[in-house]
């Protein structure tokens, strides 16, 4: 069991079946939380959930499309009945879509919007309505650098990441008086599936660190590309009680790559 002051809290976390989603359900599970992953892909929530049980963890998981509220409505009550009050709800569920927007396509923008914004609503929403009776709980919003400042071929995808920030904070400022507090991380490049998605080449991680000029792309100072660990250490921070005058707030987790404009 950890020592943060979570132990026994539910903790929900929505794309938990990979890349930051699985760090932070890992890092909120050694911190002591009871771990309710959900992932659109169920296989790969109850895989997440399995491998904190085998190493004595309490996990549940959760087949749920953040994109249909009444599926997120049906996914929080399950939750709520089989662990208990939801205390932390943490939204991780991201797709990414890149290209310049002259060439983009409608479906692709919709996608962006519908799970990185909307998905974030429908999370949040459903957690908050739960949380205010009982005057306690965070809601932590994992967005991008991207939402702060802009990037070529990543219009759509940087929009719905301010959208989902925004929100996450302007959510706080309401339930502030109800003792929830609301926070943003926002990572830079970070090794997961998502990210090397992105790299046509074997030299991705370089590239990224050295940055591309000819993009307007400020590279990695501190000469590393993310872990999913680092961006899950500042989530597992910000819903701690260790955090508890905090609310509001945008952790850029990005090696200084956004020069924190």
């Amino acid at each position: 069991m950890g020592h943060s002051g979570i132990e026994g809290a539910i903790a929900v976390v929505t794309g938990a079946g990979q890349g930051i989603g699985r760090a932070v359900a890992r890092a909120l599970a050694e911190e002591g939380a009871v771990v309710a992953a959900l992932d659109l892909d169920p296989d790969r929530a109850r895989a997440t959930a399995a491998d904190l049980a085998a190493e004595g963890r309490t996990a549940a998981a959760y087949g749920c499309d953040v994109r249909d509220p009444a599926a997120v409505e049906d996914a929080v009550d399950a939750v709520e009945r089989d662990l208990g009050p939801v205390a932390h709800a943490v939204n991780v569920a991201g797709v990414l879509r890149t290209g310049p927007v002259v060439a983009a396509a409608d479906a692709d923008w919709a996608e962006l919007f519908a799970v990185n914004a909307t998905g974030v609503f429908h999370v949040s929403r459903a957690a908050a309505r739960r949380m205010v009776p009982r005057g306690t709980g965070t809601i932590t919003t994992v967005a991008s650098n991207a939402a702060g400042v802009p990037r070529a071929d990543m219009a759509g995808y940087a929009a719905s990441k301010a959208a989902a920030a925004m929100f996450t904070k302007s959510l706080g400022l309401e339930l502030a008086p109800h003792g929830i507090r609301c926070n943003v991380v926002s990572p830079g490049s970070t090794d997961t599936p998502m990210q090397r998605g992105l790299w046509s080449s074997a030299d991705g991680a370089a590239r990224a660190v050295a940055g591309t000029p000819e993009k307007f792309r400020t590279g990695i100072p501190l000469g590393r590309i993310g872990d999913p660990e680092d961006v899950a250490a500042a989530v597992a921070f910000l819903v701690s009680p260790a955090a508890r005058h905090i609310t509001m707030h945008d952790l850029y987790v990005d090696g200084g790559a956004t020069l924190r404009a």
